[in-house]
């Protein structure tokens, strides 16, 4: 922890910024379901984003802002009187899936201090773990949320009440079942090198993780959370909380169009001022582009930045650390996750525009044969080719923005079929391609979503049925093995053709196909074959008895009723079969050839 909390040195100072805090986790430990209490304290409540988060599942980092104000009325009871220095927080809500550790890392960066939220029941997930790698290596300071006490059999819930409150309420029996809980989850977290505490137990937080009981559903202990991270912010971060002077840096959460603005940017300001007139530079796919702001934007009240709606207010300017919505020209292809610069002189621009190439970069493995992918953002593509990597994907494109012909001619060129589609996660076809999509009129297929394990499993979905149609097409034009009997008194005409009548023994006959004899000598063609009901068919199998037209041979010469046949297979078809899943039956009969055809060649279907 002591590292976590180190302070940094000879940094310039400002005034004191709001602190940024990131609320990271396992999918479903309640993340946004606490930010959503927390929204919805002091007079500007607003509706859940979580019911409007794309499968309840947080897709893209949204912002925040909880005044000062309000900090203070909801932890009165901790503050004893007091109250807090800092002008408010700003809290980031990251996604919790493994796929999204971009998004997380560029979130675990951004913040000044993070909340990992953990549900009692589940304990460390494979995201909490991640999360709290990410968390180490920044170097950041975090606390531990314990949500869904409330579950606990037996306990008693009040809404907003603190932890503290809560606890001296609850029966012996019921503290005993959360003691259990809460000392597995101590040697998990232990297990990863971290000494964690109950909050209330800790004597020095240079030394210990604090851990915060609490339910989001009920809100009770959301004071004690918002009491420690705050107060841990305050005391130990005040250097980098101040360190605001210099060109302003604002995180590009994502790209949007709004009627009478066009395209705007939401963005977290995470240093200096921004004003508008001001010069910016921000990451293309084309490189750098440097512009003017036209307006600046802040979301009215506690609205989530993603959900804010029409609860903006334009302002002239803006100081870290807060959400914002900028709108200025050349917006069209920023890439989200990416960060606006400030440049108030050449030193300053020339370092912008090369930050802004570094950027820019896309770190996708390409391949010379794959799928193309597409997304909204960096993270979002970067997090998409993570998944596929994981089932043994090759990608040959990645791009951020709508997908375009250029991306389906691209999949079309694709020489393997399953290689031939086009995937995008949070991104729509343009005008063009969405009409032709809808018509049929594209060779390439189309998966879209904004569930990245839904696009995964439509996916693999996809390539199992394609597999099994080349398999299915393959296999009709396979020569499959068969024996066949030529039957007696069932001469119907001697020759040119002969028609007999067959019944197959075992496997299969097609017609076109070749026969021969037990001994190898060639007979013909089967040029048609008709089954008791004088119907033509294309195909007979075991146990069928057929009237059979044979180009080739002349009864009573070449061949004779009650002769036994061989479907005559190719040696490449051999070959072939070997990897298919054949009939024991057929398995035999094509063992029968194959032992009489390496009599005359050693390597005959090898």
């Amino acid at each position: 922890m002591e590292d976590s909390i180190e302070e940094s040195e000879n940094s310039p100072i400002g005034w004191m910024r709001q602190p940024i805090v990131s609320v990271l986790g396992h999918v479903d430990h309640g993340k946004t379901s606490i930010l959503d209490h927390i929204r919805s304290l002091g007079k500007e409540r607003q509706a859940s984003v979580m019911d409007r988060e794309a499968g309840g599942i947080t897709q893209h980092i949204g912002a925040t802002e909880v005044p000062a104000k309000i900090l203070n009325d909801v932890c009165q009871e901790m503050l004893q009187g007091k109250s807090f220095n800092s002008p408010g927080l700003l809290f980031i809500d990251t996604p919790g899936h493994q796929s999204f550790s971009t998004l997380r890392d560029r979130g675990g960066n951004l913040a000044d201090i993070a909340i990992l939220v953990v549900d009692i029941f589940e304990g460390l997930q494979p995201q909490t773990i991640e999360s709290l790698q990410i968390l180490k290596k920044t170097k950041t300071p975090f606390v531990f949320a314990a949500n869904k006490i409330d579950r606990i059999h037996g306990w008693n819930t009040k809404s907003g009440r603190s932890f503290m409150k809560s606890w001296h309420s609850q029966r012996k029996d019921v503290q005993a079942i959360f003691e259990e809980k809460y000392w597995k989850l101590v040697s998990q977290v232990a297990e990863h090198g971290f000494n964690l505490e109950r909050y209330d137990d800790i004597r020095d937080f240079t030394q210990s993780i604090a851990l915060v009981p609490c339910s989001a559903k009920e809100g009770e202990g959301i004071q004690d959370l918002l009491a420690i991270t705050v107060g841990l912010a305050e005391r130990f971060l005040s250097t980098q909380l101040t360190d605001t002077l210099g060109p302003a840096e604002a995180s590009v959460l994502e790209l949007r169009d709004e009627r009478g603005l066009g395209k705007i940017v939401h963005a977290v300001l995470h240093r200096g001022e921004l004003h508008v007139g001001d010069s910016i530079t921000l990451a293309t796919p084309n490189g750098p582009t440097t512009t003017h702001i036209k307006g600046l934007f802040r979301p009215k009240g506690m609205s989530e930045m993603r959900d804010a709606g029409d609860r903006w207010e334009a302002c002239e300017s803006a100081i870290a650390a807060c959400g914002i919505k900028i709108s200025a020209p050349e917006l069209e292809q920023v890439l989200a996750g990416t960060t606006i610069r400030q440049s108030r002189n050449k030193q300053e621009l020339d370092h912008a525009r090369s930050q802004a190439k570094l950027e820019a970069k896309i770190s996708v493995e390409l391949a010379e044969e794959g799928v193309i992918i597409k997304a909204d953002t960096l993270g979002g593509l970067e997090a998409l080719a993570f998944e596929l990597a994981k089932i043994d994907t090759p990608i040959r494109m990645a791009g951020v923005g709508p997908i375009n012909k250029k991306d389906f001619l691209n999949a079309e060129a694709s020489k393997d079929p399953i290689h031939q589609v086009v995937i995008g996660f949070s991104v729509e076809p343009n005008s063009e391609m969405s009409s032709k999509i809808e018509q049929g009129q594209t060779h390439a297929h189309f998966i879209n979503g904004e569930i990245i394990y839904g696009i995964i499993e439509e996916y693999e979905a996809w390539i199992e049925m394609t597999k099994k149609s080349i398999d299915e097409a393959n296999r009709e034009n396979l020569v499959y093995p068969g024996k066949l009997l030529y039957m007696e008194n069932h001469t119907f005409r001697n020759r040119n053709p002969a028609i007999v009548g067959i019944r197959i023994l075992s496997g299969r006959a097609h017609i076109g196909q070749r026969i021969m004899k037990t001994d190898g000598t060639p007979i013909g063609q089967i040029k048609s074959m008709r089954n008791g009901d004088s119907q033509e068919t294309k195909e007979a199998m075991q146990g069928d008895e057929v009237a059979m037209a044979i180009s080739g041979p002349t009864v009573g010469r070449q061949i004779d009723e009650g002769d036994v046949f061989y479907v005559d297979v190719p040696s490449s078809h051999a070959k072939r079969l070997r990897g298919i899943d054949l009939s024991v039956v057929e398995q035999e009969i094509l063992d029968e050839i194959t032992a009489l055809h390496r009599k005359s060649d050693h390597f005959w279907g090898r």
